[in-house]
């Protein structure tokens, strides 16, 4: 028989997918070992029907505690990024391909951030794929590869799609999604951050450049 971690997020997620509902069932999953050292569950901010959705890797240590995506320093940069690309945040749905925070101690307290792996993303992703079918985006914009490759597939390499307006495969859809969403990866905005290099305001403005072209995928934003 397999076990809730093998088995991945599937048997967790309601039929009803309004937002409220998966939010609520989020909280009780265990598709996968993350949620024993987690807080909490970080499930998805914004509206239905909001026409782009940003899709981060995982919650950081602010986000695992607070409950909410994009409220560490690289969210505040997201933030920043949206203003200049001319994007209310309110026309957005923000949330993570992993919703729960993967971390390793350090001196015993600190929490640093891990890469999820592969299994942990796909046994995760029909949390993603549920909001996608609640909110039913026009765009959606994949920040980093986790994100990108949770969608796109393993191969997916957002070095050399970058910015192009790809389509979701049907075969991770499960289920035609109407209308068919818009999907734009790029970079995640914790690597903007963390460019300390006198290439910064360019990777910064690289970064706009690619949520301006998200925005205008978008019809009516």
């Amino acid at each position: 028989m397999a076990t809730a971690q093998t088995a991945g997020a599937a048997r967790y997620v309601p039929q009803d997918h309004g937002l409220e509902s998966l939010r609520a069932a989020a909280q009780g999953c265990h598709g996968c070992a993350l949620f024993e050292d987690a807080t909490q569950a970080v499930f998805g901010r914004g509206a239905a029907g909001a026409p782009i959705m940003l899709v981060g890797e995982q919650p950081g240590d602010r986000e695992d505690r607070a409950g909410e995506p994009f409220v560490g320093p690289a969210g505040r940069l997201l933030a920043r990024a949206l203003a200049d690309a001319g994007i209310d945040p309110s026309v957005t749905y923000q949330t993570n391909a992993v919703k729960h925070f993967k971390f390793t101690r350090k001196d015993g307290k600190r929490r640093i951030h891990q890469k999820p792996s592969r299994t942990e993303v796909v046994a995760c992703r029909p949390w993603l794929l549920a909001e996608i079918d609640a909110v039913r985006p026009q765009v959606i914009v994949c920040l980093g590869a986790t994100a990108a490759q949770s969608l796109l597939g393993a191969d997916f390499r957002v070095s050399t799609h970058r910015g192009e307006e790809l389509r979701l495969p049907r075969a991770v859809l499960g289920a035609p999604v109407t209308p068919e969403p818009v999907v734009v990866a790029t970079v995640h905005p914790s690597a903007v951050l963390r460019d300390r290099s006198d290439r910064h305001d360019e990777a910064y403005k690289s970064f706009v450049e690619d949520l301006r072209g998200a925005r205008s995928a978008a019809d009516g934003v």
